[in-house]
């Protein structure tokens, strides 16, 4: 059979506020990275996964987008629409529904050229209010090293940071390592530090099984954990803000970064 491009990868992420008092947590994870036209192949060759029905692991279309598409074909709608270079791979990294159920806080799209080149990275956020926004950035061409991006700040996640706020993104695109590091700033500098560390594992049954067993419930663990660091930011006296309404479009996009100093120094609009 031949190989599969996606993966499955086990690491740990960590989130650091910085201000006004400091918090600090590490959670044991692990994502798959799933190459959108090798959806059915999994289905077919893998006993624990299944494409919208219920398994062990499983991917549905609708926890991904509008839910009107496919989640290939709405990707390179957006890309189409901001005229960015479509016709290669799109791989999408993401937590799998476990036993019928996922909450996914950031998914990220590796969206590549014809030639195999990254070409931009589209970054699906989901908040606990039921909520989805999108930022989509391009990636130059040339573009060598970890992947360093910019944008607006534009929908509301957590109940303790406004949107006024910077992200910058540091990506060290999936191979044997993968690293997603996002820094969010405010006049002030950086206010929250997160950090998503793994290595590849080969996408199988028997590493699937082992995943279920080493990080068990581990979908459930994630909204119970984000509720839980909640209360205890709340118990620190961190202020909350209330909740502007969602963005009137769906998907704010960066102009790209520059290949030489990595750093994306234009505008951002919203799609």
């Amino acid at each position: 059979m031949p190989e599969l491009r996606s993966g499955l990868y086990a690491g740990s992420v960590m989130h650091h506020r910085l201000r006004p008092r400091q918090h600090r947590l590490r959670y044991s994870i692990f994502y798959l990275l799933l190459d959108l036209d090798e959806i059915d192949v999994l289905e077919n060759r893998l006993r624990l996964f299944s494409h919208n029905r219920f398994n062990l692991f499983s991917f549905h279309d609708r926890d991904h987008g509008e839910g009107t598409q496919s989640p290939r074909d709405r990707i390179i709608r957006h890309l189409d629409e901001a005229g960015i270079e479509t016709g290669g791979p799109i791989r999408l990294l993401t937590m799998p529904r476990i036993l019928g159920y996922a909450f996914n806080p950031l998914s990220l799209y590796f969206c590549h050229r014809r030639d195999g080149s990254l070409s931009a990275i589209f970054y699906e956020v989901n908040n606990t209010f039921g909520q989805r926004h999108n930022y989509l950035i391009p990636v130059a061409p040339g573009t060598t090293g970890p992947v360093r991006q910019e944008s607006q700040k534009s929908f509301y996640v957590s109940p303790f940071m406004t949107t006024d706020m910077i992200y910058s993104f540091s990506i060290m695109p999936p191979g044997q390592d993968l690293s997603v590091s996002v820094t969010g700033r405010d006049d002030e500098g950086p206010l929250i530090i997160a950090k998503l560390t793994a290595v590849r594992q080969d996408l199988s049954d028997a590493s699937l099984a082992r995943a279920f067993f080493v990080y068990p419930l581990m979908t459930f663990k994630v909204i119970a954990g984000i509720y839980w660091e909640a209360l205890l930011i709340w118990l620190k006296g961190i202020r909350l803000y209330p909740r502007p309404s969602p963005p009137d479009r769906p998907v704010t996009i960066g102009r790209g970064a520059n290949p030489e100093s990595g750093r994306d120094k234009s505008s951002v609009h919203d799609v």
